[in-house]
């Protein structure tokens, strides 16, 4: 962002930004990160100069887009995991809900399509990585770790390594959905369900103690 430059406030400048990032999420799908300026100010109904109050260039716009429109995928299962990992319900029902939910809209065509979009694009820019990881699966990173120490608190699992378990898990019970789905070979839902029950009770009979 420019120094000095002063983003719009008030009511009706969110409403100008909201639509040029829906304007911009539908024309960097289409075109990804080469599309136009004026291609996506024509889309939401604005001129170049609003998006440019609002925004300090392209990649600021871009980034913007994929943190908003991951939180507008996948806000409301995200948050029924979130819940799900703070209950005191037994450790296998509480892992394969959270599992569920996370499965449910990881792998809608949208939020595949941004993925492909961010690993293409990020080695340009690195920061949609991380805009990527704070706003996908990556935002439960701490909540996750904060359920896995209570079950060891309680005696439930041993787990010696946090962070390593958390990436084991997800590489049981989500990265096989996704990686299917990103060579658009997507798992039946049967076998889908069977991958997270059964890689929860792997997880389990791992690091129960």
């Amino acid at each position: 962002m420019s120094e000095g430059r002063r983003v719009p406030t008030g009511e009706r400048a969110e409403r100008k930004r909201a639509a040029i990032i829906e304007a911009a999420r539908q024309v960097f799908l289409q075109e990804g990160f080469e599309a136009g300026m004026d291609t996506i100010a024509a889309q939401a109904g604005v001129s170049k100069v609003t998006i440019y109050n609002h925004f300090a260039d392209k990649k600021d716009l871009f980034t913007a887009v994929i943190g908003d429109a991951l939180k507008s995928a996948l806000g409301e299962s995200l948050a029924y995991a979130e819940e799900c990992l703070r209950r005191d319900d037994d450790v296998r029902d509480i892992f394969v809900s959270t599992a569920r939910a996370w499965f449910r809209d990881m792998i809608k065509p949208e939020v595949l399509r941004l993925r492909a979009l961010v690993t293409y694009e990020q080695r340009r820019f690195p920061e949609l990585g991380r805009a990527w990881q704070e706003n996908g699966p990556g935002h439960f990173h701490p909540v996750f770790a904060a359920a896995l120490q209570r079950q060891i608190d309680l005696g439930v699992l041993d787990i010696p390594d946090i962070d390593l378990a958390i990436t084991q898990f997800y590489s049981l019970v989500l990265y096989p959905h996704i990686v299917h789905a990103t060579y658009d070979n997507p798992i039946d839902e049967r076998t889908a369900d069977r991958l997270i029950t059964g890689g929860v009770e792997m997880f389990l009979d791992h690091y129960r103690a």
